[in-house]
């Protein structure tokens, strides 16, 4: 297990060990964002200094590009990620509808995720499955013809 550079015995962790890769290098910005999300899951406040101090990036400009690429997050990810499609196929069969339980069932919007990190919910301009619409995917995972009336056996599948 990494250590989280404590006072106790100060060595390095990841973080530190993927950003001191590209010391003194600003040209390697997103490749050490893409690296430290890899490990971390996305881009911690703590992670941000350490990419600043050690590229010599101001964390105005770090912020910028983060907020900038959709490959970045700013936020752990959730347990489950559920991506609710809204293409014409699945609009006009009821997606909308679906939105609507999920944020009722869960108590959060579309863009929102739990307080406890366990369920992320967003929506998708399309997933490319319109023979199943509507169509959801749970962490990738594909889910053809929900209804309203199928979330709750959605959910109840990922506790």
């Amino acid at each position: 297990m990494a250590c989280k550079n404590c006072t106790n015995c100060g060595q390095p962790d990841k973080i530190d060990k993927i950003v001191n890769k590209f010391k003194g290098d600003p040209t390697e910005l997103i490749h050490c964002l893409q690296l430290v999300q890899e490990e971390q899951g996305y881009i911690s406040q703590d992670a941000v200094k350490k990419i600043s101090v050690s590229l010599g990036v101001p964390e105005s400009d770090i912020f910028s590009v983060v907020t900038f690429y959709s490959q970045f997050t700013l936020k752990p990810k959730a347990q489950y990620n559920i991506e609710v499609c809204m293409g014409t196929a699945c609009y006009v069969l009821g997606a909308d509808k679906s939105i609507k339980k999920f944020e009722e069932k869960l108590g959060i919007k579309v863009g929102e995720q739990t307080e406890d990190n366990k369920y992320a919910l967003c929506q998708s301009r399309c997933l490319g499955c319109c023979g199943l619409a509507p169509v959801i995917s749970v962490n990738g995972q594909i889910h053809g013809k929900v209804t309203e009336d199928k979330v709750d056996e959605i959910l109840s599948k990922l506790k």
